[in-house]
This record gives structure tokens, sequence and C-alpha cells, in this order.
């Protein structure tokens, strides 16, 4: 008898205790949830959200933290980025047009993680700062946390005692192994606002149909961004022919597609109607440059450089384009874009005098 009740003992053990990777037999396990209440928001720490799991620093997203990457990145200093979409249960995302962010529900929260993989003298992997955007009623607010030295957690820092910003001493190699040393800026919520603003409303940048409708590696399979947002049921529905970006460093694309999708994603939330630069003489979103006077071509600048360097873009003579001068430049009083970068990017001003140095017709 003491030998039957032991093995009865030992099977009901068995049963509720032995597990896979996902569950224990007849134990349901809770996956973790992201935590995120819309009237406490923003939290002051990042981890309060449980966006990720494991340890922090890996990034390693929760159950519907979905990954997402514009078929063009925004050039900021040559930091890479981890962009991750999380909206709340029961609501989902609308299609207005190609070029138009997505319509995001209330709760919507997009995360923007900046990081170094080649920080010197080790080639370590440092994160610096990781932005949100929180749709509330309200609209959207802007959120940035600092990580700290350790990398285990990232501090609030939006609010009155970060009106001016910050900036972050960093030394870096490049993929060609150059060593740069840059003071990373990190900017103020008015800086922020700066760029993704419309309307005098703030909006996100890089969220557009146009830009999504790529495909992106999740692990367990390649697939579409949008038909991932949609699966996901983060998204209404999309249409099958969306005049799409591409990435710009793509030599298989034609090299206007891959000039127009870089000024887009750099320059074109602010040189457009009702934005920051909306008084300036160019248009520079993607379903605007088909026209290449938008972008400047023959186009007398509003603030010429000097006598021989007056035309936004002087067709064969990059020498002579403002927009290659301004891409060129360091100087806060003449760079652009305006914020977002203190130095140069080498490859975004190769490739835009490379289509300069193509144009072959004559101004009037």
């Amino acid at each position: 008898m003491k030998n039957i009740y032991f093995l009865s003992l030992l099977c009901v053990f068995v049963i509720f205790s032995c597990k896979n990777d996902d569950r224990i037999e007849g134990v349901a396990v809770e996956t973790p949830r992201v935590n995120f209440d819309i009237n406490a928001v923003p939290y002051a720490k990042l981890s309060t959200y449980a966006f990720f799991t494991g340890e922090l620093k890996n990034l390693s997203p929760t159950k519907k933290v979905i990954p997402y990457e514009p078929a063009s990145s925004l050039f900021t200093d040559y930091a890479l980025k981890k962009r991750f979409i999380w909206m709340p249960e029961g609501v989902k995302a609308t299609f207005d047009a190609d070029n138009k962010t997505l319509n995001f529900p209330v709760g919507t929260v997009l995360i923007k993680s900046f990081y170094y993989t080649t920080v010197q003298p080790n080639n370590t992997t440092k994160i610096l700062e990781t932005r949100l955007m929180i749709r509330k009623s309200s609209g959207w607010i802007f959120a940035e946390y600092l990580w700290n030295d350790d990398q285990t957690e990232a501090n609030l820092v939006t609010g009155s005692d970060f009106t001016s910003g910050s900036s972050k001493n960093l030394t870096f190699k490049k993929e060609n192994n150059d060593v740069m040393t840059i003071d990373y800026r990190i900017p103020s919520e008015s800086e922020c606002y700066a760029c993704h603003k419309l309307d005098n409303k703030p909006i996100p940048i890089g969220v557009k149909p146009q830009n999504l409708n790529t495909t992106y590696n999740y692990g367990g399979g390649v697939k579409n961004q949008l038909q991932k947002l949609l699966d996901e049921g983060y998204l209404v529905s999309y249409p099958a022919n969306i005049v799409s970006t591409v990435n710009y460093k793509d030599t298989s694309k034609p090299l206007e597609i891959r000039i127009r999708s870089y000024l887009d994603i750099n320059c074109g939330h602010c040189h457009q109607q009702n934005a920051r630069c909306d008084y300036r003489a160019i248009r520079l979103n993607f379903s605007q440059t088909t026209n290449l006077t938008n972008m400047g071509v023959c186009v007398v600048a509003d603030e010429p450089i000097d006598a021989s360097i007056q035309r936004i873009i002087a067709p064969g003579n990059h020498n002579k384009s403002v927009m290659n001068f301004r891409l060129s430049s360091v100087d806060e009083s003449k760079r652009m874009p305006l914020l977002g970068r203190t130095i140069v990017h080498d490859e975004g001003v190769e490739l835009l005098r490379q289509w300069i140095n193509s144009l072959n017709q004559n101004c009037p």
C-alpha cells in the first residue's frame, strides 16, 4: 500500500510540475505583459513599462511589442537604432495615405533606442538614449530616457530640468574603420518638437506606410511590416499599391529613387507645408519629389551661400549647389538638417553629389 501511495503522489507531482519551454502541465504560465497606465505615464524609469524581457540592455521585446524599421533611416551621427510599436488591447491603427503617418489610437507607444556597437577603446556596445512618443487623448507627447553607465536602467529627463538638452562625449569606429570623437546631442523636448511638428502639433516621422511597406526579419520569419501589424491586430487594413520609399543604400535601385528616399526621411518632415521649414522653396516629401523643382533643381535659394552658390541644386555641379554645401557643413548656422546631427554624413553627401552630377538639364 505504501508503494502504491508513493506512486500516486509521484504521478500527481509529475502532472503538475513537469514542464517544457512554454508551460507547466495543467497550469497556465502568464505571458509577460506591458505595464501601462495612460494617466500615469511617462514613468520615471524605462523598466517600469516592461516593454522588454530579461536584461533591459538587450532590448528583447515583450510579446506584442513589435519591432519595425523604415526603408531608409534618419541619420543621427551614425547611431544605430532599435524601434518598436506597442498598442493596448482592443484598438487598431488605420491607413490614411501612403505619405501620412498611420492614424494610431490613443495609448500607442513608439519606442526608439539609440546605440553604438563600436565604442572605443574596446568596441563595446553602449545605449545612449531611448525616446518614447506616447499617444494621449490630447495628442502625442515626448518622453526622453537617458541610460546609466552600467546599462541597467534609463531614467526620464523630459521636463523643466532638461529644457536645454545635453551632450555625451563619445568615441566610436565607423564601418570603414575611421575613428570618430563626437559630442552626441541628446535633444530637449523643444528640439524634438522642432522636427516632429505638423500643423503646430507633435507627430511621429518614420511610421508612414510608404516607409513600412518593406520586409523585416522577425526571427520566426521574414514578413512585410504592414502585414505584420495587420496580423498582430495593430492595423485595420492597407492597400496593395502603396508608392514606397527604398533603402537609399541599395545600389540596385535607381539613383533618383534613392536620393528622394534619403531626403524624405532626413529632410521631408521639415520641408513640407505647415512644418518647420514650410517658408522655404523646396518640398522634400517623397510624394512631392517626382517634381524636380520641388527638390530645388534650378531653384534660386532663399539664402544663397555666395555669388557662386545660389541655386539649391545646380544640375551637373555639386560645388555650386546650396544643398550640397549645407549637408556638408557642421556650422550650426549653416548646416542642414539643423538638428539631429553634429557631424557630416559622408555617405549621404556622396549620394547627393552623385545625383546632382548626373543631372544634365540647363537652368533658365
